[in-house]
């Protein structure tokens, strides 16, 4: 069953999505994010490492230099359970804080100054949607 992205606005969690559906969003996707100058992203996962390995998937996917934990954030061993992550590609750095009661997804905010109207949050998105 295919979703186009509207249809995810609003969702706590990020729906299963079999691999022709993930392929629709991709195609939805892609021209959306080719508009934006820089991207924050949003990750709701079970654990630090969960969240992490989403934000590196992504990176990767779309060829963005890899984020560093900003230093003034807590250590991510030391957080047990879901979380939250928060990535700014614009500061180049990403902060993970433990967050009960959330759903589980990628949300992806595309930023451009010279075209706001460009400007946009996608998802929730499957963790692993830019997964290998």
């Amino acid at each position: 069953m295919s979703q186009g992205l509207a249809s995810l606005r609003g969702l706590r969690t990020a729906p299963s999505l079999d691999p022709a559906a993930l392929s629709e969003l991709r195609a939805e996707l892609e021209p959306l994010l080719a508009r934006c100058d820089w991207f924050t992203a949003g990750v709701m996962a079970a654990s630090a490492a969960a969240a992490v390995t989403c934000l590196r998937q992504v990176e990767t996917a779309l060829g963005w230099s890899q984020l560093e934990p900003d230093p003034a954030g807590v250590a991510l061993d030391s957080i047990e359970g879901p979380v939250f992550l928060k990535a700014n590609q614009n500061s180049g750095r990403f902060q993970v804080r433990a967050e009960a009661g959330l759903g589980e997804g990628l949300l992806i905010s595309g930023h451009c100054s010279t075209d706001t109207a460009a400007e946009d949050t996608w998802g929730p998105l499957p963790l692993d949607f830019f997964g290998p």
